[in-house]
């Protein structure tokens, strides 16, 4: 059966599957990757990919070598339906309220976390000395420091 008897529809299918088969080129590999040729070509070079060539002689990517290089690690999960991942259970040690806002200190193992917060907030979740509560933070800055250094 020649690819002409094949119905229009399927043609596309047998292509990907003889794609697969063969591996993707340099440059749907570095698309599906997100990365471009060059960095392909380098990682070949220093053996942090595997390639390997068609009948044309040009640089093939395996599909399983594809997903390698595109797999993310496992992340923890919140346990919760909040998308901010970072969390400190504990228990309040202070709230100090003047006029509309609110400051809350949470002592969460080791650590003290500092909430600036509504006094409407203070009174619905009926945060108060001795109370549990969860601090949740989700930020776009996030500053690491190592020690020796003040």
């Amino acid at each position: 059966m020649g690819i002409e008897q094949v119905p229009a529809s399927s043609v596309g299918a047998y292509a990907i599957l003889r794609q697969m088969a063969e591996g993707l080129t340099l440059g749907e590999a570095a698309k599906a990757i997100g990365v471009s040729v060059d960095t392909l070509r380098r990682w070949d070079r220093a053996g942090k990919l595997t390639t390997s060539r068609d009948a044309r002689n040009r640089r093939v990517v395996s599909v399983e070598e594809v997903r390698r290089l595109t797999a993310r690690p496992n992340r923890h999960e919140t346990g919760t339906r909040l998308s901010a991942r970072n969390r400190f259970p504990g228990v309040v040690r202070s709230v100090e309220i003047d006029g509309v806002m609110a400051l809350v200190e949470i002592e969460a193992g080791g650590f003290l976390v500092t909430a600036a917060i509504t006094r409407d907030s203070v009174s619905e979740l009926g945060l108060a000395e001795g109370v549990e509560a969860t601090a949740t933070v989700k930020a776009t800055s996030v500053m690491v420091e190592t020690g020796g250094r003040t």
